[in-house]
């Protein structure tokens, strides 16, 4: 497959990924379910960064890249459906495929300033998902307070042990993969 039939394949995957976050910010609206609407609309909103990343950096990003960042958005929107609630694994799913997300964008970071990115990943992954889970607990917290809906759910100190775990885990996967996987930017300026 030629890189431009790829760049149109991401293309209309991406459209049609967005069209999934679009149906389930509806799914959201008619359940009455704040938490899917704002994650669905975040997420949404987030499927664009690619192509201001491409605009402001001047990088071009892969096919792939594309692909992998809008899939990251929709399984977090899903999540809010009830695949948090219902499936096991989705929520390590999706922390280790926003660490690695957030993880590359370091790693990319640090090699265009010729800097070893191995610690700066881990570093910023870890901490990250420290505050994401701070955020979370002060969000649900108020929310019960005042007995609304939380927009995001922490269930306890072992859930939140767990999504550290495979917030590292998918800063590992850079740290091994992100030299063979990451070093394809071109500079189009």
């Amino acid at each position: 497959m030629t890189p431009s039939i790829r760049a149109r394949v991401a293309r209309v995957i991406e459209q049609g990924i967005r069209c999934g976050i679009l149906v389930v910010g509806l799914v959201g609206i008619r359940r009455r379910n704040p938490g899917a609407v704002v994650n669905a609309v975040v997420a949404f909103a987030m499927t664009f960064v690619p192509d201001i990343v491409e605009r402001r950096h001047g990088v071009e990003l892969r096919p792939w890249h594309r692909v992998y960042t809008a899939i990251a958005m929709l399984t977090h929107a899903v999540g809010m459906l009830g695949p948090y609630d219902d499936i096991w694994w989705w929520d390590h799913l999706t922390h280790v495929h926003s660490a690695s997300l957030l993880g590359g964008v370091v790693h990319v970071a640090c090699r265009r300033k010729e800097q070893d990115p191995r610690p700066r990943v881990l570093g910023v992954v870890v901490g990250v998902g420290l505050l994401w889970e701070v955020l979370e607990y002060g969000i649900h917290s108020v929310a019960r307070r005042f007995d609304r809906e939380p927009l995001l759910v922490s269930y306890g100190p072992l859930d939140t042990a767990f999504d550290l775990v495979f917030d590292a885990l998918g800063a590992l996967l850079v740290v091994v993969l992100g030299d063979r996987l990451l070093d394809e930017f071109d500079r189009t300026e």
